[in-house]
């Protein structure tokens, strides 16, 4: 498994602001599906008041439309702090690292765009679905992490026997 983390070249303004996604290698009939990581309680557990928005939020990615701040102020609040990045891959590894072939890290870049749909708010059908990991037997991170992922962006899996430690339909229980 590949651990990907890149730091930030300059201190965050915040103490959020650090995107977590893994890849599995073989989830729901496809491979190596990225599945993109995010806090779906950011706000019950931060407080969002105390932030300078004008200075953390810059231009809209499309100058042509309205773009409203509170997408783009919630995908900032959905992302882990340096702590919990850390527990997050740490928890990660030990937990799924057969079934992983890499987590990968990097800090968001500042101003954060207006326009931008928090990973909690896309809606979710038979090709986008979301991993609820507190929701699974044996979770022990101390607050709830959600994984987003999109199937059709993967190659389906052949009909050819997984190599070990792959995830097939019937072993995926264990991740949702």
């Amino acid at each position: 498994m590949r651990l990907n983390i890149i730091t930030p070249s300059y201190p965050l303004p915040v103490k959020e602001g650090y995107a977590i996604s893994m890849v599995i290698k073989t989830f729901r009939g496809h491979k190596y599906v990225e599945v993109h990581l995010f806090r779906p309680d950011c706000e019950d557990s931060r407080d969002a008041q105390s932030y300078d928005w004008t200075k953390l939020l810059g231009d809209p990615i499309d100058k042509n439309i309205s773009s409203d701040p509170l997408g783009s102020r919630k995908v900032l609040l959905e992302s882990f702090t340096l702590e919990e990045r850390d527990m997050v891959i740490d928890y990660m590894k030990k937990r799924y690292i057969s079934r992983l072939s890499a987590i990968n890290s990097r800090p968001l870049q500042f101003p954060i765009p207006l326009g931008l749909i928090p990973l909690s708010e896309i809606p979710e059908d038979g090709d986008v679905g979301c991993i609820h990991f507190e929701e699974i037997h044996n979770y022990t991170l101390p607050f709830p992490v959600h994984g987003l992922y999109i199937l059709s962006q993967h190659k389906e899996a052949t009909d050819q026997p997984q190599p070990k430690g792959e995830m097939d339909d019937s072993a995926r229980k264990t991740l949702e």
